[in-house]
């Protein structure tokens, strides 16, 4: 992948190309540092091999992916100066020979660096049992050009892509192709590019542009251009690069501008719009990041403004490079790495975003990714068509794949359904299995056992639904990972009693009641009467309906009567009441009795001789208070 690729045009102007035999080493660092690597390297090679010269030679070599040549020079290196060398030239020399597929040497290094046992065979072994999808990958047939990147879907029947056909832009001496500038093609079936029509010059500058991304309409662009002025650190001259924002009025692309959260002290590039167009995805160098290039956010607000940029965290990023993000329609992000695991060099991974947080990264696997760098992948997630871009051949070229589940991984998801409260099982629920989109994919309907389970695959994102009969839905979101086996037990939570059954009512403070017939005691008794019972019969299938439920048994007395008296007869009949319901099945820890005698009147009857039989009646009463 050229340096466009690497930082994209950090430099904007180099000095004419130098003879190696000419050089000295104060111009071979100068060249170095201002990153045109190949006449750095002509330049070292004339030198005495001294640590400086070796470092910035490997390097050079592998910024410029000669990789051949820099695996020989770093080897060089660590021979004569092992002790002493930085330790991210661990990393460098270990991605060169990853370059070579010398994965055996490079994970000697690899573990090294991160201190702990690297297996690179290991990782492509488990990748294939992993990754969630298998592609056919095939380079797309587009003349004019060697380089060719970061394809891009534009309305329903185009793309567009980041070329150097235009050879009348100047040259940029880091590799002596022409800017890079934005073009519109359309793509047949078969994989042919045609109708290259490149954007106006409005857009097109002799500053780089690239990676483009569109809002549904297509009247607004996001995209990259290499900034015109230079910072100066040292004796470095670089152009970062910043997003801009251009909208289509009238056919015309116009009212370009730089966004507000791009600086002139280091890149923003790469932005990727979400599917509701609330939020651009970029990446960028800004300070205060894990290192390299980090994934960012950015919420769009609807009057236009932004946010502040958000990093997506250790998930995504590392002290490496991350680059090229993609938000694809179901909220999967993908993205180019060389910080995880991979296959060399920059790797596409991917990840879910499930309840607001993306999971750990994936890496696609080998029909995408290669020993050099692959980057820039879109996909159209429904179609399972798509793009990408790699240097595998030796320089920036577009691909399209179709992609297919792979079959070699077949995975589960299992559980029980239960109780929230209780933790009882609950057999006889329906547990529902939907797939990203949300469409259904399988359902059954659990046994005495409550114990589900579902196939799936790996690296997916799922939702499993319980629901029964007079409970909530309850829903779990989750995404598949290498462990296979995955375990999500399910609770639901019964609705309220009042919406569900007809002799359950609330009052105004929410206190549930179950309202049964009048229960009538002897006088001055508190056994339970035969019609009593069938009343009281009532209450019992409804505890038994409902296992978990608790109730208080109350019994409440007229004014008539001396106090003692009324308390005493009213807690006899509250006991006698529980004692039947016990004798009847229903566990006694979910019973409690209670008397009030004559203290809880409903009415203003609150002595004797002032109101009527009836209205002292209303104050006779057995009361069945839900308390769980």
């Amino acid at each position: 992948m050229k340096k466009y690729i690497y930082i994209f045009a950090s430099l904007l102007f180099v000095c004419t190309a130098v003879h190696a035999q000419k050089g000295n080493l104060k111009k071979a660092n100068k060249l170095f540092k201002l990153e045109a690597y190949a006449q750095a390297a002509e330049l070292y090679e004339t030198k005495d091999r001294t640590q400086e010269v070796l470092e910035n030679l490997a390097d050079s070599y592998y910024y410029n992916f000669a990789m051949q040549k820099a695996v020989k020079t770093y080897r060089e290196l660590f021979v004569t100066y092992g002790d002493s060398i930085d330790i991210e030239l661990q990393f460098r020399y270990a991605q060169a020979l990853k370059g070579v597929k010398d994965y055996k040497e490079a994970d000697a290094f690899l573990s090294k660096y991160y201190n702990k046992p690297i297996n690179t065979s290991a990782f492509i072994e488990e990748t294939l049992k992993t990754t969630p999808h298998v592609f056919d990958l095939k380079p797309l047939d587009n003349e004019g050009t060697n380089n060719d990147f970061g394809m891009a879907f534009y309305g329903d029947d185009k793309v567009v892509f980041a070329s150097t056909r235009n050879t009348d832009r100047p040259v940029f001496v880091w590799n002596d192709e022409p800017t890079l500038d934005l073009y519109s093609a359309s793509l047949s079936s078969d994989g042919k590019i045609s109708n290259v029509v490149p954007f106006s010059e409005a857009i097109n500058t002799n500053a780089h542009e690239s990676n483009a991304t569109f809002t549904k309409d297509g009247k607004t662009m996001y995209f990259n251009r290499t900034n015109k002025s230079r910072s100066k650190t040292d004796e470095d001259r670089i152009a970062h690069i910043k997003i801009y924002k251009a909208e289509l009025v009238d056919g015309q692309w116009t009212k370009i501008k730089a966004l507000p959260f791009n600086s002139n002290k280091f890149s923003t590039q790469h932005p990727s719009l979400s599917k509701d167009e609330k939020t651009l995805y970029f990446s960028s160098d800004m300070p205060d990041g894990y290192g390299g290039f980090d994934i960012y956010k950015i919420d769009i607000n609807d009057d236009g403004s932004f946010g502040e940029p958000v990093n997506l965290g250790p998930t995504i990023n590392t002290k490496h490079r991350e680059q090229f993000p993609f938000i694809s329609d179901i909220d999967v992000l993908y993205f180019a790495s060389n910080g995880f695991l991979g296959y060399g060099g920059l790797d596409v991974f991917r990840s879910n975003l499930v309840n607001g947080e993306f999971d750990n990264a994936v890496n696609l696997g080998d029909n995408i990714n290669s020993h050099m760098d692959d980057f820039a992948f879109v996909v159209n997630e429904k179609d399972n068509q798509g793009y990408v871009s790699s240097n595998r051949s030796g320089y920036d070229r577009l691909y399209g794949f179709a992609r297919e589940d792979n079959i070699l991984t077949k995975y589960q998801v299992s559980g029980l359904v239960q109780d929230k409260n209780s933790k009882e099982l609950l057999p006889n629920s329906l547990v529902t299995l939907f797939d990203e989109y949300g469409t259904v994919i399988q359902d059954t309907i659990v046994k005495e056992d409550a114990f589900y389970l579902f196939k799936i695959e790996p690296n997916k994102k799922y939702k499993v639904r319980g629901t029964r009969s007079q409970y909530i839905p309850y829903d779990v979101e989750f995404s598949t990972d290498k462990d296979g086996k995955i375990s999500h037990d399910i609770y639901l939570e019964l609705e309220k009693y009042a919406d569900v059954e007809e002799d359950i009512t609330e009052d105004e403070e929410g206190v549930a009641k179950v309202d049964l017939e009048k229960i009538f005691f002897d006088f001055d008794k508190w056994n339970i009467r035969p019609d009593a019972a069938t009343i009281l019969n009532t209450l019992v299938d409804l505890m038994k309906k409902y296992p978990e439920m608790e109730i208080e048994v109350s019994a409440h007395t007229d004014a008539r009567g001396t106090d003692d008296y009324n308390l005493n007869l009213s807690k006899k009949r509250a006991a006698s009441t529980l004692e039947y319901l016990v004798s009847q099945g229903i566990d006694r820890d979910r019973l409690k009795s209670i008397g009030y005698g004559e203290l809880q009147p409903l009415n203003h009857c609150v002595k004797e001789n002032m109101c009527e039989e009836e209205e002292y009646d209303i104050n006779r009463r057995c009361e069945f208070k839900i308390i769980n």
